[in-house]
């Protein structure tokens, strides 16, 4: 196995998938392109459509022998417009726009809108904003059922786009009827991670990790003002974090997103908790084979915060150049890894380490690679916490995890520089160690002689118990 190629870029790249990219032919030429899992939008599919997505994702991995991740991505309670006609869809500034509950194709006049709940809970003189804030709509009145807006801001249309109400007291659960299908079918196949949108509070990661029976990993997006009083708590319970910035952008002062940014990420990274950053990274790609130079600067700056992950959305799923993207993704993120100071900057960003004796083991295997020029620190684990916490720590070297356990080789797929190999179960350390010294030689990744550091937890197939450092040298 040629491993270069799997270790040049430590940040991963997860891409969503849809009508441009939903073949197992395109699902493995983003994989070769860069793409490190693959994002599955409940709000553009089917259950059946969901179900045959994880099947070509599953067959795309077998042929490409590398574990693939796959992140299914929950509607949640956004509210959506109706569909909208092709040929009556441009708002322009000053029009009259309605906004009803009839269940017919909408048009420049009028749409569709589903939740009765809206009607009660907007009043005149609020903001309605449409397709991420494109459209932005100020109500003039209120009657049963229908609400008369001025278009402020106008522009195209598009059908089922999501609406904010960003001056509206208007409160939702946080799991819909549909969504709970969705988890149902998730829990049952391979299935890694699971996104919860608009995560307004800890008890709505609570209530879905319930639901799916603690067998997937529980993302929560933050895209939610209310979620940000408790992003600490949050950051404690949930799995993962990613930073919605779409909705979040609408919701709050657009000018105080990068600020927030920094903060969940560095809050994230304290805890160890995976955290993905996405919208509108390459966006203009999704037409263009060239991006912006503000976007490539987006995406450097999120690499250079220690971001686990970065996002494509609508650039992989229905974009014109959604490999091409995959690959400018991937040329960002590893020229901005190769800077003189980045290594430093993630070192820097760390002020606090958690009390525990997996952060102390991980933050002392670091120190011993560092010490011992080792290339590479193995980290030998079932249930991926072991990579997971030295990932935390952000060494310069890659980290190899070897695991009996493909699903936990899929999970981290999300692991700032994780690289996952599988290998057969040992039920002692001597024999474990053994076969990770075997497993190591044969990956190239290290040379004769080289001193490598190796963390595990004992007893080995307990969850949680990284209390193991040993260095071998690679004969």
């Amino acid at each position: 196995m040629n491993s270069k190629k799997f270790i040049e870029r430590k940040t991963k790249i997860l891409a969503t998938l849809g009508p441009s990219s939903n073949t197992i032919k395109k699902i493995v030429e983003l994989s070769r392109a860069g793409s490190n899992a693959f994002r599955l939008n409940c709000s553009h599919l089917s259950e059946l459509d969901l179900q045959e997505y994880i099947k070509k994702i599953r067959r795309a991995e077998s042929l490409i022998n590398k574990p693939i991740g796959i992140l299914v991505d929950l509607q949640g309670p956004k509210i959506r417009i109706g569909n909208i006609s092709k040929d009556q869809n441009l708002l322009k500034k000053g029009d009259i726009f309605i906004l009803d509950n009839l269940k017919e194709i909408g048009n420049n006049k009028r749409v569709y809108l589903s939740n009765k709940k809206i009607f009660k809970s907007v009043k005149k003189g609020h903001l309605i904003l449409i397709d991420d804030g494109n459209i932005h709509l100020k109500i003039i009145s209120i009657k049963e059922n229908l609400i008369k807006t001025k278009v402020l801001q106008g522009g195209i249309l598009k059908s089922n786009k999501g609406l904010n109400l960003p001056q509206s007291d208007f409160k939702t659960s946080a799991l819909s009827n549909s969504d709970k299908k969705f988890i149902k079918i998730a829990s049952n196949l391979d299935v890694d991670w699971i996104a919860l949108s608009f995560v307004q509070k800890p008890s709505d990661i609570k209530e879905l990790k319930k639901l799916c029976n603690n067998k997937i990993s529980v993302m929560a997006k933050i895209e939610k003002p209310s979620a940000l009083k408790y992003i600490n708590e949050i950051c404690e319970i949930a799995d993962g974090i990613m930073i919605a910035r779409g909705d979040l952008g609408v919701e709050l002062p657009i000018e105080s997103i990068p600020g927030w940014q920094k903060k969940i990420i560095r809050t994230s990274r304290i805890r160890g908790k995976p955290v993905v950053v996405s919208t509108q990274m390459l966006e203009s790609m999704t037409s263009s084979l060239r991006p912006t130079r503000a976007e490539v600067s987006d995406v450097a700056n999120a690499v250079f915060e220690g971001a686990d992950a970065v996002m494509l959305s609508a650039e992989s799923a229905s974009g014109s150049y959604p490999v091409e993207t995959v690959k400018m993704m991937h040329k960002i993120a590893y020229s901005t890894e190769n800077e003189e100071n980045y290594n430093k900057i993630l070192e820097n960003q760390i002020e606090q380490t958690p009390n525990t004796i997996p952060d102390a083991i991980a933050s002392a295997a670091k120190s011993l690679a560092d010490d011992l020029s080792s290339p590479i620190i193995v980290c030998y684990t079932e249930s991926g916490s072991t990579g997971i916490k030295v990932s935390r720590v952000r060494p310069a070297q890659t980290i190899l995890t070897i695991t009996p356990i493909i699903e936990t080789a899929r999970k981290l797929s999300l692991a700032w520089g994780v690289l996952c190999f599988l290998q057969k179960g040992e039920k002692n350390l001597e024999k474990m160690i053994e076969s990770t010294e075997s497993t190591v030689k044969k990956s190239g990744l290290a040379n004769i002689g080289d001193k490598v550091v190796i963390t595990a937890g004992l007893p080995l197939k307990v969850q949680g118990t990284t209390n193991l450092i040993r260095v071998t040298s690679i004969k």
